[in-house]
C-alpha cells in the first residue's frame, strides 16, 4: 500500500475520491456542460506517487487540487494534489461513453504534497507555478461544490475511510507535462503560505 503523510506520519488512503467539473472556467476550457450534481470518479491507492513522471508515448496534462484527507467520515487534513491526466485518451473514451479509468487512475497519476490539519475550510487557496510562473489559482469561493457538501455528498453511497483523500476539483489552467519543468505547489490559508511542495518532471 502506498502512503502520503499527515503531520508527518505515514497514512494509507484505500481510495482517492475525485471531483470533476468543480470550477466554472475550467468547464469552459474543456467545452464541458456545468453538471447538475458533482462528477465523481476514482483513484486507486496505486495511483499515489512522490514523483512527477512524463511519458514517451502520450500527453500527460497536470491539474492541480486543493485536497483533503479524512478521519471519522470528517474532512481532517489538507494538502495539494496533483491529478494527472492523459487528455487525447479521455476524450476518446469520453466520445465513446466509456468510463475515464484508463485515462484517470492509471499507476502514478495522483501526487501529493504533504498533508496538514484542517481547521479553516472556507480560507484556503491554492496556486501552482511552473518554472516560476503562476498557471492556476484555486480558491473555496470559486468551487461549484464546497468540501463539506462534497462528503456528505460522497458519504451517501459510499464509505470513507480514514485516511482516504478528497480531490475537489481543477480551475482553469491545465496543460501538458514536459520533462525538466519545475512545479511548485502552495496551499495558503488566507494569506500564509502553511504547505509548500516542488517538483522537477521526470
Amino acid at each position: 500500500m502506498r502512503y502520503i503523510k499527515l503531520n508527518g506520519i505515514k497514512i494509507q488512503p484505500t481510495k482517492i475520491v475525485c471531483i470533476g467539473r468543480n470550477y466554472v472556467e475550467h468547464i469552459k476550457e474543456l467545452e464541458n456542460e456545468i453538471p447538475n450534481e458533482p462528477v465523481i470518479f476514482i483513484k486507486p491507492n496505486s495511483s499515489i506517487s512522490s514523483s512527477l513522471n512524463t511519458s514517451k508515448t502520450e500527453e500527460i496534462h497536470y491539474e492541480g487540487e486543493i485536497c483533503f484527507s479524512i478521519k471519522n467520515g470528517k474532512i481532517y487534513g489538507v494538502g495539494f494534489g496533483l491529478d494527472l491526466t492523459k487528455r487525447n485518451l479521455q476524450a476518446t473514451l469520453k466520445s465513446k461513453g466509456l468510463p475515464w479509468e484508463r485515462a484517470k487512475s492509471f499507476d502514478k497519476s495522483a501526487v501529493f504534497s504533504e498533508f496538514v490539519n484542517c481547521d479553516d475550510i472556507q480560507n484556503y487557496k491554492m496556486e501552482l507555478y511552473i518554472n516560476d510562473n503562476l498557471k492556476q489559482f484555486a480558491n473555496y469561493e470559486l468551487m461549484i461544490h464546497k468540501p463539506e457538501a462534497l462528503a456528505e455528498e460522497i458519504q451517501s453511497f459510499m464509505t470513507l475511510e480514514d485516511g482516504d483523500i478528497i480531490m475537489t476539483g481543477t480551475p482553469k489552467g491545465v496543460g501538458v507535462i514536459t520533462s525538466g519543468e519545475k512545479f511548485t505547489a502552495k496551499i495558503l490559508c488566507r494569506e500564509s503560505v502553511i504547505i509548500e511542495k516542488s517538483w522537477v518532471s521526470q
